[in-house]
């Protein structure tokens, strides 16, 4: 008799394969496998007396904690769907989103409660509000409900095409949409990403990404099917990872490029007594070469960037190493680890198009978007009908994205099209740009955005956040700029300052750099 293809089954297995292993270390408290799904059995039965039904939605505000992790197994398996949410964002927002999604339970860490607590009056969809950590008048104590209920629960069918989770884009512009992730997508996404990254139950797996972020781009699942140990992170600082690398042996972790930034810049003495050979995914962001380089260099940790959007799941590509990469060397190597790479086996069929949908050269220079379709792209946006039709134009999801396919067949982003500078009729990748002011010495973080020029129409300027200690002026980076590139992808205006504005996942805000302070011009 066939099966639902779910994540959930793989809790299941671990329980009865690895009960006694180690499954989450948050702190203090260590579960086994067995403890660990005993919990989620308990909270499922909670959520089922409180009137929680098949369908249901129950919204998540934590950061990376074993309370948080239990709701992406306790809340599916009696068929309700989790929202979880991006902690960083306005009271404003999680009134939106709550709202949105009609999620009928709202369970928050104690270091929200009094935001949610200021405008709980506005979430007339929320029966119970559920305090995951610490107590609060007019909130229900997670850990008394937990402790005090059976592990009974009424089970319901799952079909793989049910509703797992809605998950909520980062809106900018515009009111953020809702993901609809279905029991098919996780589990393919998730086993897609152990046939290229394999994983056992020796791998204890440092949750350095925000749960929240695309379901921890499925981690909260993967770990899980391999038997692995979750080692939970409230807060990403270098030290802290460092420490926990050491003590928790890990061996593997999911970062965004500006998080590798950090943990490449901590101090240099504790920097170098790091772990050696832990393995790194790494997406959200075109990574820079110099990055990946001082990572395998001075570190000695692996990296491997995968592609994707919260709306494929999220990974449709990888950066697959292959044999005649093994004789490169390391800079040439950094530059094939910075590129999107190729379709995961199983997750998405991937292709890069003009606007009239055919495929662009595999030449590395016809820049066209990316389009996917396949077993990791969402069911489509919660709600909005007009915004789904239109981002399945053609019967194939437009991921925004603009990029060129190499000779090799290996997939490079050169930006979202929204981000291309057009400066005097020629397109210019912000992305390449960034790329080779990484490698300035000096420079620690940069963002190139497009701005308006009386001569070009726009010009690309640069926000520069330099290394602790370094000196450089805007000219020395100007010249160094004009060395480096073509002079008209150099750019006209560079801006240096203290930190770059970031999403809680370390995606960097452009939208807010434009229109900014005026740097030095370009003569």
């Amino acid at each position: 008799m066939e099966r639902a293809l779910t994540p959930l089954d793989f809790l299941r297995r671990a329980r009865k394969v690895h009960g006694a292993r180690e499954a989450v270390v948050d702190e203090n408290v260590r579960l086994s496998y067995s403890q660990f799904g005993d919990r989620c059995d308990r909270w499922s039965a909670t959520l089922q007396r409180l009137g929680v039904g098949q369908g249901d939605r129950v919204a998540t505000i934590a950061p990376n904690t074993h309370q948080h992790l239990e709701q992406f197994y306790a809340v599916p398996q009696i068929g309700a769907v989790i929202v979880p949410m991006n902690y960083r964002l306005t009271e404003e927002d999680f009134v939106y989103m709550v709202t949105h999604s009609g999620s009928k339970v709202l369970c928050v860490h104690s270091d929200y409660l009094d935001m949610v607590d200021r405008v709980r009056d506005r979430m007339d969809c929320v029966q119970h509000f559920v305090a995951l950590e610490g107590s609060k008048s007019g909130w229900l104590d997670y850990a008394s409900l937990v402790e005090s209920s059976p592990a009974d629960f009424e089970r319901v069918e799952i079909q793989e095409t049910d509703l797992l989770s809605i998950n909520y884009t980062s809106g900018t512009t515009a009111r953020p949409k809702g993901v609809m992730i279905t029991h098919r997508n996780a589990w393919m996404n998730s086993i897609a990403t152990m046939v290229h990254v394999p994983m056992t139950p020796a791998e204890r797996y440092l949750w350095t990404l925000p749960m929240f972020h695309a379901n921890g781009w499925t981690f909260t699942w993967t770990v899980t099917a391999a038997g692995g140990a979750h080692v939970c992170l409230r807060k990403v600082d270098a030290l802290q990872i460092y420490r926990l690398c050491e003590v928790e042996r890990i061996s593997m972790l999911c970062a965004a490029p500006t998080v590798l930034i950090s943990i490449a810049n901590g101090p240099a003495e504790e920097r170098a007594r790091v772990k050696k050979g832990v393995r790194v995914l790494t997406a959200g962001a075109p990574p820079a070469a110099a990055t990946i380089e001082t990572m395998e260099q001075e570190l000695g940790w692996t990296i491997t960037q995968v592609y994707g959007l919260t709306e494929t799941t999220p990974f449709i590509a990888i950066c697959e190493a292959v044999p005649e990469h093994v004789g490169l060397g390391v800079r040439e190597r950094a530059v094939i680890k910075a590129r999107q790479g190729v379709e995961l086996i199983g997750a998405a069929e991937l292709r890069v198009v003009d606007e009239a949908m055919n495929d662009v050269p595999h030449d590395g220079e016809t820049m066209g978007e990316i389009v996917a379709r396949g077993n990791v792209v969402m069911k489509g946006y919660y709600q909005n009908e007009e915004a789904t039709e239109k981002a399945f134009a053609g019967g194939w999801f437009h991921t925004g994205d603009a990029a060129v396919i190499h000779p090799d067949g290996y997939v490079e982003i050169r930006d979202r099209f929204k981000d291309v500078i057009i400066s005097g009729g020629e397109n210019i990748s912000s992305i390449e740009v960034e790329s080779v002011l990484l490698r300035h010495p000096a420079v620690l973080e940069v963002a190139v955005v497009g701005m308006p020029h009386p001569k070009w129409g726009e010009s690309p300027n640069a926000f520069v956040v330099l290394r602790a200690g370094a000196q450089a002026t805007e000219d020395e980076l100007m010249a160094y700029a004009r060395d480096n590139m073509a002079r008209f992808k150099a750019p006209s205006k560079f801006h240096l300052i203290a930190e770059l504005p970031k999403t809680a996942t370390g995606k960097i805000q452009k939208f807010q750099l434009r229109g900014s302070r005026p740097g030095i011009s370009a003569q």
